[in-house]
């Protein structure tokens, strides 16, 4: 970006460009209310400001969003367990931290759903955590979806679903993706039976 002037200029032009994504949107709020219809679970996972996407997501799907009469909803933040990430992270490597909890809490038919700035690149370590929990969730039968952007990398070549932000700026592309999540969050109450 060249000047800081521009910034939401910039960042409100990638938000409005989401409007493309109407489609795969509701494709994907689709298959996450099916996913709850058949008593299965939505497990959410990130990295940095990406993580706290992932906890604010799983906190308006289990608590509230837009409907406050709605259920709770089943929705595990795969990085919230500092006891267990510390351990993992300490007696093994960070990189499989993410694999091991999908290999511990998922089962065939829940959803893994992935926030990722980046979407791990070939030959990178940016989140590889993330594409090694994808690779183990589809070893058990989940779906993936990506929120991603850049060039998406491997979790928009392997995921089942993915919208990739048309962005190459961190900051901006975190922006729409909250936006993405309320959205998504929007459909969900809309449609959720109780």
């Amino acid at each position: 970006m060249k000047k800081l002037e521009n910034y939401f200029y910039e960042s409100s032009k990638v938000i409005q460009s989401l409007n493309s994504e109407i489609k795969k949107l509701n494709t994907i709020s689709e298959l996450m209310l099916k996913t709850i219809q058949r008593k299965n679970k939505i497990l959410i996972a990130g990295n940095g400001g990406s993580f706290a996407d992932s906890e604010h997501f799983v906190g308006e799907l289990t608590c509230t969003f837009n409907n406050k009469k709605r259920k709770g909803l089943p929705a595990i933040s795969l990085g919230s367990n500092p006891t267990a990430l510390t351990a993992w992270s300490n007696d093994f490597n960070f990189y499989s931290y993410y694999e091991r909890q999908v290999e511990a809490l998922a089962n065939k038919g829940d959803l893994l759903f992935l926030i990722s700035t980046g979407g791990n690149i070939n030959k990178t370590t940016s989140s590889l955590n993330l594409y090694l929990s994808l690779k183990k969730a589809k070893k058990i039968g989940c779906k993936v979806v990506s929120l991603i952007g850049k060039s998406g990398g491997n979790l928009k070549k392997y995921s089942d679903h993915f919208i990739l932000v048309k962005s190459d700026q961190t900051s901006i592309i975190q922006e729409a993706h909250i936006c993405l999540i309320h959205y998504l969050c929007y459909l969900i109450d809309k449609n959720v039976k109780n």
